[in-house]
């Protein structure tokens, strides 16, 4: 009679903890039995190596899956090294016991002992209500059955089994509202998790699958028979060595695992060895993802172990700004173990992602210097997530990512750089000027772009919302300030002419204080001539840190804290309408507070605001116009 044996209480606890707490994902029971198989046949393969009486057949070394459906079982099978008695006791009997590091210091490339046999084993419990495993050791003539129903014990006794190796058998729970089990019991499904999961174990993974073939002697007869087909790829693109893959092989990988219907823009293709040993194969995407920018968007490459699967999007890897690459990394620095799913804290998982980090960096730069048109296309994709890389987090890495920064040019009509701008600073500007607007083309045409452009100076076009706050960010560049020319600090004068509009504007102070009370209840803070405009009438200027643009982005937002620029009116001194003004203010100050409200709102037009009344500012141009 099988005497039934008891998990230790620690065991029992870790169990019931493993079933309904750590693994929320249960398709990965297969991934940890299949590594498990793989694990015990490299036991066997490294034997082979240091025991010369072993003979063993690579060829001969697998991993077998099957499916029973009308008993709600599958069977996994491997030709590994087999367990005896004593093995089972320790390894499936103490939860979190395993032998596996035994094997750790293995100096040998064809080796790999990639997971540990006793945690990742009880995940299995997740969808079994029962487990038998069949084991019979290599060069031992008795074989052993382990079985358990869970954390209420298990039994162990001698079974027959003819192959060394293991069997596992798992009986399906029997499904219910919260899960159905019986998913597993279709093959198509058990190949798509052997592909996600465990597609590069060196080992063939083989399931049976159904073919036809004519009859014996039969020209049209056809009859149905089951063969072995190799689920799993087992080599994986990542480890071969780069001048061995051919442009077409990369492009089909990212197409296929990513499910991209165009072609990368760039691999980047790794090998590491040093404080953090792993294999990255990452890929800059052509386009957004349509999801790019929703709630729904999961940033994160995928983290192997030696091949095996762990998570498919690990966020840890790359930062939020090059949240848009996707790849993979494989390492054999990050074990298959319970910590797999707590991965924040590992410092491995942290060297690595430094070091990505770096990677990405250097070929963006590299992009830059020498595939400028290439790198332009990057940055028109993908350009505002480095923006928003420099504006978040206090600006903490703003350094890192300066130099990647691009921006259309007044004078060259095109994207620069921040370090090419400065390159072709005039003598003595001590200013990169900008100006913010919807498009290129509305910014060109602003009042207050006109003059500085006819100066000589060239002007930075923002025209992303992110772009003001990121310069803000920046605070500067190479020692030069970022100046609004919308700004009112934004100073071109010679003394003489600063002094010849002093003088101007405290002569008009009077009729400025009238045309700021007509204005009193909108957010203009002054009122003043300019020979900032040449053509142009009028324009809005703002002093402090918030433009006008910010104001609009900062209002967009779902906060009830609104937030106003301090706006001053700047009236072009030598256009006709600065003595119109005058000569009203002197006249028909009815007809000022007209001139005034139309000004006013002609220059919130210019910078794309709204206006409050726009039937009574109608009203007033017509009635104007009429006369």
């Amino acid at each position: 009679m099988e005497k039934k044996k008891q998990f230790k209480a620690e065991s029992k606890r870790l169990l019931d903890l493993m079933i309904n707490s750590i693994y929320t994902n249960k398709d990965i029971f297969l991934r940890e039995l299949i590594s498990n198989g793989s694990d015990a046949i490299d036991k066997l393969y490294y034997l082979s190596l240091t025991d010369k009486n072993i003979n063993i057949n690579k060829d001969d070394l697998y991993i077998r899956v099957d499916i029973d459906k009308d008993d709600r079982e599958i069977i996994i099978t491997d030709t590994g090294i087999g367990m005896s008695m004593e093995e089972l006791e320790d390894n499936l009997g103490t939860i979190a016991k395993s032998d596996s590091f035994n094997y750790k210091n293995i100096d040998n490339k064809d080796i790999d002992i990639i997971g540990q046999f006793g945690v990742g084993f009880y995940s299995a419990f997740m969808v079994s209500k029962k487990i038998k495993v069949e084991s019979k050791k290599y060069g031992s003539d008795k074989a052993y059955v382990w079985k358990s129903e869970g954390a209420s014990g298990y039994t162990i006794k001698e079974c027959k089994k003819k192959e060394y190796g293991t069997t596992i058998t798992l009986k399906l729970k029997d499904d219910d509202d919260n899960f159905n089990y019986s998913t597993y019991l279709d093959s198509y499904k058990i190949r798509e998790l052997i592909k996600k999961y465990s597609d590069y174990i060196r080992y063939p993974i083989k399931m049976e699958v159904s073919k036809s073939r004519l009859k014996d002697g039969s020209k049209d007869e056809y009859e149905s028979y089951e063969e072995l087909d190799v689920v799993n790829s087992m080599i994986p693109l990542w480890k071969k060595n780069k001048k061995d893959i051919s442009e077409d092989e990369y492009n089909s990988f990212y197409m296929d695992r990513f499910y991209d219907y165009d072609k990368p823009l760039k691999v980047i293709h790794s090998s590491v060895e040093g404080q953090c040993n792993y294999h990255s194969l990452l890929y800059i995407p052509s386009h957004l993802p349509m999801d790019y920018y929703t709630k729904e968007f999961e940033k994160g490459i995928a983290l192997y172990s030696n091949g095996v699967l762990i998570m498919d999007k690990c966020a840890d890897l790359v930062p939020d700004y090059f949240g848009f690459i996707k790849g993979l990394v494989d390492t054999e620095d990050v074990s298959l173990n319970i910590s797999r799913e707590i991965l924040q804290q590992n410092n491995a998982v942290k060297l690595i992602a430094k070091s990505i980090e770096g990677k990405i960096k250097k070929e963006l730069e590299n992009m830059l210097k020498n595939d400028r048109d290439m790198y332009e296309s990057f940055f028109k994709t993908f350009g505002m997530q480095i923006k928003f890389g420099v504006y978040a987090d206090y600006g903490t890495n703003k350094d890192k990512l300066k130099d990647l920064l691009m921006f259309y040019s007044s004078s060259e009509k095109k994207l620069v750089t921040l370090d090419e701008y400065v390159s072709r600073m005039k003598d003595g500007q001590d200013s990169i000027y900008y100006a913010c607007g919807e498009n290129n083309d509305k910014v060109d045409n602003m009042p207050q772009v006109e003059l500085v452009k006819d100066k000589g100076y060239e002007i930075l076009y923002l025209t992303e919302y992110v772009d003001e706050f990121c310069l803000q960010a920046l605070t500067t560049y190479n020692a030069k300030k970022f100046v609004n020319v919308s700004n009112d600090n934004v100073d071109l004068n010679t003394e003489e002419e600063k002094k010849e509009l002093e003088e101007l504007n405290n002569n008009s102070k009077d009729m400025f204080s009238v045309m700021k009370d007509i204005l009193k209840d909108s957010n203009v803070n002054d009122i003043r001539f300019t020979n900032r405009l040449k053509k142009h009438p009028v324009c809005l200027t703002t002093e402090g840190d918030i433009s006008v643009e910010m104001q609009k982005v900062l209002n967009a937002l779902p906060n009830e804290n609104k937030v106003n620029a301090k706006m001053i009116l700047e009236i072009n001194k030598d256009h006709p309408i600065a003595k119109k003004l005058e000569k009203l203010y002197n006249d028909d100050k009815d007809e000022l507070e007209k001139y005034t409200k139309i000004l006013y709102s002609e220059a919130r037009l210019i910078e794309g605001l709204a206006i409050d009344n726009p039937t009574e500012i109608s009203n007033l141009i017509c009635d104007i116009m009429a006369r």
